[in-house]
């Protein structure tokens, strides 16, 4: 198989913590991590090597690290402090994350996991991406039309997969139509081949309180959400809802539904991180290219002090695998 790809993330976070400490639990024996090797010693990764291909990785020697460098990073990023918003850490983790998705495109690597960026200096170093998401679905369209895609957050116990993201709750609520739910479950059920299974049972949580009780507590459900559900049913999919948000979780914890489609990205994403966030991957549903994450931030508070859990990480790098065995790549 080919590697998957680690990219940095945040060097002023724990992000190059958590990854050796991956590596050397041989849970990213391999991969190759785009990132800068001095950020990557001083996260405690004692021996890299870097290469220039990840077709390089088979002559890297046991216990070395293998660190691709993408062009463009800024210098001296391991003389940064920790735990500091800085636009040149948000610079650099941009640039692992698109020579990522170049080496992927080109099929030099199996997939994308990538490590936690910071928000605000994403946008201090000038990226138009509110997250992740969002800058892979813009690189994924090579100056296209964006491909639809969902973000789906999973553990073992629940699968959840959002219609809205990283928006305030009213442009969330604003941006929900009949068509934005029927989007979601069609990628939702087509996620379903990355994992090995044709027909997920898909269960829609509503809105609104008790699911709008018939209208009385909102009309999303009535007028476009119900309507969206029988619209997937019709093309062949296992799909039922919308359900009361409060209750739906717990029966598909329980085992009746396979994956829960929420409204927003708080309905959705408190569940399943109540469950543990060490347990959580981060999944981008739709792209042409498999890519997890841990479901967790860059901890600025703890970074550079040994003290980061690499277990979301190790997650994500196994979920990554899963899929690709499931989809037979």
């Amino acid at each position: 198989m080919k590697p998957l790809l680690i990219t940095m993330g945040d060097p002023a976070g724990i992000g190059p913590e958590i990854i050796g400490r991956a590596f050397e639990r041989g849970e990213a024996r391999d991969c190759v991590v785009i990132a800068d090797p001095a950020v990557m010693r001083r996260a405690g990764a004692a021996m890299t090597a870097v290469i220039d291909t990840p077709a390089d990785l088979a002559a890297v020697p046991p216990g070395c690290l293998p660190v691709l460098v993408p062009p463009g990073l800024p210098a001296g990023l391991a003389e940064l402090p920790w735990g500091r918003v800085d636009a040149r850490c948000g610079a650099a983790a941009a640039r692992c994350i698109e020579q990522a998705v170049r080496l992927v495109q080109a099929g030099d690597a199996a997939a994308i996991v990538t490590a936690p960026i910071h928000k605000e200096a994403f946008a201090a170093a000038g990226m138009p991406f509110p997250g992740h998401t969002e800058m892979l679905q813009s690189l994924a369209a090579a100056g296209g039309p964006l491909p639809p895609v969902r973000m789906m957050l999973a553990n073992d116990e629940l699968r959840v997969v959002l219609v809205t993201i990283h928006v305030a709750l009213r442009a969330a609520i604003d941006a929900l139509d009949f068509d934005a739910v029927l989007q979601t479950i069609r990628i939702a059920h087509a996620a379903g081949a990355g994992w090995g299974q044709r027909q997920p049972r898909i269960a829609v949580a509503g809105l609104n309180p008790h699911a709008g009780e018939g209208g009385r507590f909102g009309r999303e459900e009535v007028e476009f959400i119900a309507p969206a559900v029988e619209a997937a049913r019709a093309e062949g999919i296992t799909v039922s809802g919308p359900f009361p948000p409060d209750t739906v979780f717990m029966r598909a914890r329980r085992g009746e539904f396979d994956l829960v489609i929420a409204m927003t990205h708080d309905h959705g994403l408190i569940p399943v991180k109540y469950l543990g966030v060490e347990h959580g991957v981060n999944v981008t549903l739709g792209l042409p290219f498999v890519r997890t994450s841990p479901d967790h931030g860059t901890a600025f508070d703890i970074a550079g002090q040994e003290r980061a859990d690499p277990a979301s990480l190790i997650a994500a790098i196994r979920f990554a695998r899963s899929l690709l065995d499931g989809a037979g790549r």
